[in-house]
Parts: structure tokens; sequence; C-alpha cells
């Protein structure tokens, strides 16, 4: 087996400070993954801007705001699939 060049908690913290994506998630969903966010209305399609260790940084109602914040913020947005 090939030994990785990260240790664990260095892959961990991998891309913090530099990258960050945009995900479209329901209301619905935002409240479950983050119990703390105030009340959603039900039914709302949003964009999060989230850290490369999945911390939120902004929650907007529109994709190019989420990049636009990305791009403020000297944040390089990656995709995922």
């Amino acid at each position: 087996m090939e030994k990785t060049p990260f240790t664990n908690e260095q892959f961990a913290h991998l891309g913090d400070g530099a990258i960050a994506y945009v995900k479209e998630m329901s209301s619905e969903e935002i409240t479950k993954l983050f119990p703390e966010a105030p009340a959603i209305e039900p039914g709302l399609k949003l964009f999060a801007l989230l850290s490369a260790a999945g911390a939120p940084i902004v929650l907007t109602d529109s994709r190019d705001t989420a990049v636009a914040s990305a791009w403020e913020n000297k944040l390089q947005t990656v995709s995922l699939h």
C-alpha cells in the first residue's frame, strides 16, 4: 500500500482559507445540517458557500451571490461531483 504524503490532520485542513465550494440546498437541508442556523421558511432553494472543511460561510438565494462572496474573500471555488 502506498503511503500518502499527508497526515490525517493535514489532509483534513487541506484548502483551509483558500478553497470553498457552492452547494445548492433546500431550506430543510440547511436546518438539518446546521441546527444553529436561524429558522428558515420551508421549501426554499438556497445556495451555501462552504469552506473546504464544510463549514458554512454564506447562505443566499443566489448562486451568483455565493460565488461573488467567495471572490470577495479571496477563495477559489471548486466543483464537487
